[in-house]
């Protein structure tokens, strides 16, 4: 069913009102004028041409190409445009999972004191116009030490052509508590012209464990921009996955902050384009406590003419002693066509550290199909199971179950339409 339309609580109508007057201050970044923004040309991005998403039709969710399947009876959230409909049943005590508008209205205390304190749109275009008018949008919340056996799944698809939406996600789990999130955005219309801005925020309390899966597949004509943050408490965890597969072109940035000592991150990110796709992932590992663990693994398969880029940091705080900190990027171009940068940054501020980065870009290894057509296998196939066997790397890092299946099927049914 769909939400009631709830009154908006002052602070928030205040708070939209500030964010909107930033915007009338505040540039889009220029092609190679902010650092970050040197590979991804947006200036031919024309936010007029996008009216703000209105009253979307829930049938149409159901036209999307959903990225992920085979989830074990989870808690259901799906936004058409700008309307939430939730489907689902019973939640255990202490949890809350509810639109974030709705949740700004019946849980004002929590949404409060938790919306922007990790990401702020002082500075930024895209984060002040989300904050401005973000529709809907996820609210999860999981009380101290309770654990949510059942995983949520949000949908967020895209229908009316033309149109702009601003979507806001904001998970919290509090002391000693353990969720599962996975979110997906998607385009009801394969072909249809539509901008995506989103916000996450990702606040892990201390001893809390949360696994976020968060996938793209929007239409290969759509335009997506993304703020992502994560902030883990002492001995917290955060198992994050990012999976990228649609729109033309846009910019997603996961910031990942280890604020107390014990924390620890694993980010696992893929994307498979083609045509004339351009992908960019911008990740910050900031390690601001001593005794912290990251472990970021990136890996993208690139066909036609299509352009990936991946710029990674390390960031270690001063007194953030014996911080353990891996990045890596590796591409595999199918055509002569395709393009990739990895960019791997070190900072840091400390002397006990250890701190390893590797990137690599390359094409198909023709010793490898030799091998393998030697062995009676059409050229295809050979090409097929070498790209395989260079994503399984991403799919082992998660253990047997259900998890690993979902994902590998994700990524088997992408690379399908990438290869023809």
């Amino acid at each position: 069913m769909a939400s009631a339309t709830i009154g908006q609580p002052e602070w928030l109508t205040a708070r939209r009102a500030r964010a909107a007057a930033r915007t009338e201050r505040l540039e889009l970044p220029s092609f190679k004028g902010k650092p970050g923004w040197e590979f991804t040309d947006i200036s031919k991005l024309d936010l007029a041409a996008y009216a703000p998403a209105g009253p979307g039709d829930a049938a149409a969710a159901e036209r999307a190409d959903t990225l992920f399947r085979g989830i074990e009876q989870p808690i259901v959230i799906t936004q058409v445009d700008a309307t939430t409909v939730v489907v689902d049943g019973e939640l255990p005590d202490g949890v809350i999972v509810s639109s974030l508008e709705q949740a700004a209205t019946l849980h004002p205390e929590l949404v409060e004191r938790h919306l922007g304190t990790i990401v702020s749109g002082d500075d930024d275009a895209f984060v002040a116009r989300n904050e401005a008018g973000f529709a809907g949008g996820a609210f999860v919340h999981v009380a101290a030490n309770v654990v949510l056996e059942r995983p949520v799944l949000i949908t967020v698809a895209q229908d009316a052509d033309r149109t702009a939406l601003s979507w806001r996600s904001l998970i919290v789990l509090e002391e000693g508590a353990q969720a599962e999130v996975w979110e997906q955005y998607l385009s009801a219309d394969a072909s249809g012209e539509t901008l995506l801005n989103t916000v996450v925020e990702l606040i892990v309390g201390q001893n809390a464990h949360l696994r976020f899966v968060c996938g793209q597949n929007l239409s290969e004509q759509s335009w997506i921009f993304g703020t992502q943050r994560a902030e883990v408490a002492r001995d917290g965890s955060l198992d994050w996955v990012a999976l990228g597969f649609g729109s033309a072109a846009g910019k997603v940035r996961m910031e990942t902050k280890l604020a107390g000592a014990g924390a620890s991150g694993k980010v696992t990110g893929a994307y498979a384009s083609h045509g004339r796709q351009h992908v960019d992932f911008d990740t910050t590992q900031e390690h601001a406590a001593p005794s912290t663990a990251s472990d970021l693994a990136f890996r993208g398969v690139l066909q036609g003419r299509s352009e990936a880029v991946w710029r990674g940091n390390i960031i270690v705080d001063p007194g953030a002693q014996q911080t353990d900190a891996f990045q890596e990027s590796r591409n595999l171009l199918l055509s002569k066509r395709a393009h990739a940068d990895a960019i791997p940054g070190l900072e840091i501020q400390a002397n006990d550290v250890r701190c390893t980065h590797a990137a690599a870009i390359a094409q198909i290894d023709p010793e490898q199909l030799f091998y393998l057509r030697s062995r009676g296998l059409r050229d295809e196939t050979a090409k097929r199971l070498v790209i395989e066997g260079f994503l399984a790397a991403l799919v082992e890092r998660f253990e047997d179950g259900p998890v690993r299946a979902v994902l590998g099927d994700a990524l088997e049914r992408r690379l399908g339409r990438v290869l023809g």
